[in-house]
């Protein structure tokens, strides 16, 4: 769709699209998947913003090798979204509420475009985001991901209508405060993305500042189904 190497398109795909504050401390033995699924929902409905340290890593699908980013996420619900990831190279994806951009530093190139609508996650940023509803558009059940962090939950959630870009999300979730560790995103295509978060800070009362895109000047500007342009 653009001009952009396979680990850059994969995720900016990922791109057009939650984390969670303490309050369950059910354990998971005492809960059915769809319990869980309802208190995720709940909590995450408490959540105005958060800031995380994220590793994400792809392998299959479009790559035949792994791939390996490192950075910080910034949300501030609804709809702004700023993710700088810093290794191994600087980039930048934001959403400023009505449009997205996905900004390759190195290559002096920016993507831009209108962002998609909130009412359902299409994509796992869009799910990280808090977009549509976790038992309204997901079915629940219980799961195992290779090196799962002691004391947590795996939950799988499938979606119940087909328009997304992956066929099947596990959340990896504190089984005391259910508060996020992992995201684990599988596409059609036999990719499997993993997002992996510390240092989680929720409701820290996030301006907007951060979620504003200034383009630079000699920056290429890609906008979608329109022609590119310099800046």
């Amino acid at each position: 769709m653009f001009a952009a190497t396979a680990p850059w398109s994969i995720s900016l795909a990922l791109f057009l699209g939650w984390l969670t504050p303490a309050f369950v401390t059910a354990q998971a033995s005492d809960r059915t998947a769809a319990q869980v699924q309802a208190d995720l929902e709940t909590r995450n409905a408490l959540v105005v913003d958060f800031t995380a340290d994220f590793v994400q890593t792809y392998e299959g699908g479009m790559l035949r090798s792994r791939l390996v980013e490192r950075g910080t996420v910034r949300i501030k619900r609804p709809g702004l979204m700023r993710w700088d990831y810093l290794d191994p190279e600087p980039k930048v994806y934001l959403a400023d509420g009505e449009q997205f951009y996905s900004y390759l530093e190195l290559d002096a190139q920016v993507i831009v475009g209108a962002m998609p609508s909130l009412d359902e996650a299409a994509t796992a940023m869009q799910f990280l985001a808090g977009a549509g509803s976790i038992v309204d558009d997901f079915t629940a059940a219980f799961d195992a991901v290779d090196n799962q962090p002691a004391n947590t939950i795996a939950l799988r959630l499938d979606p119940i209508r087909s328009e997304r870009d992956f066929e099947f999300l596990v959340v990896v979730l504190d089984q005391d405060t259910l508060a996020i560790r992992q995201l684990v995103a599988h596409d059609f295509g036999g990719g499997v993305s993993i997002y992996q978060f510390a240092n989680l800070q929720e409701n820290t009362g996030l301006t907007d500042s951060p979620f504003r895109f200034d383009v630079p000047a000699g920056t290429n500007v890609i906008a979608i189904n329109e022609t590119s342009a310099a800046r």
